[in-house]
């Protein structure tokens, strides 16, 4: 089975079939994000780091870092944000830029195997990205579009993605280090946009044992209680086969689902990993509880 094997300096996440399901914390990211991206641009660095902490604790098990930011030195920034986040965490990132010098400040600083987000299917982007990932001995994200944009047939975004991997492995990079993205659409305006992603995962899983990632909320946009639309999608997308996310982990209603999809997969071995995030803490005076063991103890003299 696939394994994609990506690391900080002191911890690997394994991205795969036989795997739990890896959340990439999708916040720091200054799209659309003003306050964030003002900063950022000034040198502050607080809210980055902020996000940083907050999406680990909340379960992410990888971070999305973009520093995309108009008028702004994008290299300098996203090589000072990586730094950051690498001396904070010890989660492996994913580098997230289309301008090729910031993705090559970025992991010319990163500590580890990193993920490259993204390359795309235009032979331009490829024969400048691929390098690059191969150099480092990275893995990458392979989004299914091309020069003709973003298909609404799902053979067409498969026959991207089989290019990509095709090109990749010229480059000397194994399948097991392209993970694919074959771009969520906006369900409120292409109602079948979850059918296409599920059926597309499923010939990458088969055809090109490839692993597979995707940005989750994009199926949500300009839906009213967007949690519940990602919920289910990210549910129904894992049973499809898709092995990774980039998503914000601080809505309890998703990672509940991502955990109880994980659980259905059996992806966490006695449901060990679904016990410890929401098992209630033992009464104080139980069993189990401190103060019931020492009331025992009491007893017995």
């Amino acid at each position: 089975m696939t394994t994609t094997i990506v690391s900080s300096a002191t911890k690997e996440v394994r991205i795969g079939f036989d795997e739990r399901f890896v959340i990439i914390g999708e916040r720091i990211n200054p799209t659309g994000r003003k306050i964030l991206a003002e900063e950022m641009k000034n040198g502050d660095f607080s809210r980055v780091e902020a996000d940083a902490i907050a999406q680990v604790e909340a379960g992410a098990q990888m971070l999305d870092v973009n520093a995309g930011i108009p008028l702004a030195d994008e290299p300098a920034i996203l090589a000072k944000a990586i730094q950051l986040v690498q001396s904070i965490t010890d989660v492996p990132i994913s580098i997230d830029s289309s301008i090729i010098e910031a993705l090559e400040a970025g992991l010319a600083v990163y500590q580890g195997k990193a993920l490259v987000n993204s390359v795309t299917g235009e032979d331009e982007v490829l024969e400048r990205v691929l390098p690059l990932v191969a150099k480092y001995g990275a893995a990458v994200v392979a989004i299914s579009n091309d020069e003709t944009g973003i298909s609404e047939d799902p053979n067409e975004r498969f026959k991207v993605a089989k290019k990509i991997v095709e090109r990749a492995a010229d480059y000397g990079i194994s399948h097991e280090d392209v993970v694919v993205d074959p771009l969520v659409m906006p369900i409120g305006a292409i109602n079948t946009a979850g059918l296409q992603v599920m059926d597309i995962v499923k010939r990458l899983r088969s055809e090109l044992k490839v692993n597979t990632t995707c940005g989750a909320s994009n199926v949500s946009f300009g839906l009213p209680n967007r949690n519940g639309i990602n919920s289910a999608f990210l549910t129904m997308a894992i049973g499809s086969g898709m092995t990774s996310a980039i998503t914000s982990p601080l809505h309890p209603e998703v990672m509940q689902a991502v955990r109880g999809a994980d659980v259905m997969m059996g992806h966490d071995p006695d449901c060990a990993n679904w016990i410890k995030a929401y098992r209630e803490p033992a009464a104080e005076g139980t069993e189990g509880a401190r103060g019931g063991r020492s009331g025992r103890r009491r007893r017995r003299a």
